[in-house]
């Protein structure tokens, strides 16, 4: 089953986005592609590169964050043999491996500006000059970039050569967080959770309980896709019943009672902490803006919190009691009188 390279999801908002890249791979133009971490840029420029001329040719890819500043030059352009301290033999830049495809540079606004005005001598007259040689090397080379920075207000700012970013921005593709590709949060979890099922050998995929495929909607999920395949995933090779439908979920993989101390909770964190805290936000807590009805409320949140506990300790009712501090009696009350169902 292919693990990568996959685009899964039905909202408007998310096919737009990747509507605009299907129509602009066929241009030998520039594209800028924004979005936040984990929204899935590589995956447009791969699909820009596949859909266009130069599908045969290479794709190469760089990310302009995970080098220092004074060894990026020499990675886009490459250097003779004696440009500097190191350089014991002469190594062709990004540029030249990517002659006659694509070159895809991941985090682009962290470039230098030295290292800008190069990059904006290159796409303008399709030229590189190796560091250290006199003559420059003619190159064909489409140029994807994708940040999550603000490149205009950079711009603006002088952090950014507003020349370079008129020649990269023939067409730009601003790709949705997750929070609002609406019905595409269940989409994705069951893609992720079918995959991680399988992977495990799992003879049937049963699913999410209603309470835990609840928070996945409610979660702000800063991560976008990538946090939430991790969640998801997580979720699966920690449960043990592959026959009942997941009932536990952690989103924050760092949440623990004995973390070190500076190590705040991030905000929106559901369904990760002690399920025995009524403040806990193991459970979807009501919206209080609009509650007329208070007894109606809070049998909602306590249903919520005991739905929460009876999953995340595999319905053992024994274990859930003592989690909430409850007496077993207690607990087989409050299942009764909310009708829980580990089925649900």
């Amino acid at each position: 089953m292919e693990r990568e390279n996959q685009f899964v999801g039905q909202s408007g908002a998310f096919l737009d986005a990747v509507e605009r890249a299907s129509r602009a791979a066929p241009m030998a133009r520039p594209v800028l592609v924004i979005g936040e971490r984990g929204t899935g840029k590589e995956l447009i420029a791969e699909r820009l590169h596949r859909l266009s001329d130069r599908w045969e040719e290479p794709l190469v890819t760089m990310n302009c964050a995970a080098l220092p500043e004074t060894l990026i030059e020499a990675e886009l352009f490459g250097h003779e043999a004696g440009a500097f301290t190191g350089a014991t033999k002469a190594r062709v830049g990004r540029f030249e491996e990517a002659d006659r495809g694509t070159l895809f540079l991941d985090e682009l606004g962290t470039l230098s500006m030295g290292a800008q005005e190069r990059l904006l001598r290159a796409v303008e007259y399709g030229e590189v000059t190796r560091i250290g040689a006199s003559r420059p090397t003619r190159v064909d080379v489409r140029i994807v970039a994708a940040t999550n920075e603000d490149l205009p207000r950079l711009a603006g700012e002088g952090r950014f050569r507003p020349d370079l970013l008129d020649r990269l921005s023939f067409e730009v593709i601003t790709l949705p967080p997750l929070r609002v590709r609406e019905g595409d949060i269940p989409v994705l979890a069951d893609y992720f959770g079918r995959r991680m099922a399988a992977e495990l050998g799992w003879e049937e995929w049963p699913g999410f309980a209603s309470h835990i495929a609840e928070a996945m909607e409610n979660h702000p999920w800063p991560g976008n896709v990538r946090e939430l395949r991790n969640v998801v995933e997580r979720a699966i090779y920690r449960w043990d019943n592959w026959d009942q439908p997941i009932g536990d979920v952690v989103f924050d993989p760092f949440d623990s009672p004995w973390k070190p101390a500076g190590m705040p909770t991030p905000p929106g964190n559901v369904a990760a902490q002690p399920a025995a805290s009524m403040q806990s936000q193991s459970a979807p807590a009501p919206a209080l803006d609009n509650i007329d009805d208070l007894r109606g409320a809070v049998e909602s949140h306590e249903r919520a919190i005991i739905e929460h506990a009876l999953g995340k300790h595999r319905w053992n009712q024994r274990q859930t009691a003592s989690a909430l501090g409850l007496t077993y009696d207690q607990l087989r009350h409050a299942i009764r009188k909310h009708g829980l169902d580990k089925n649900a």
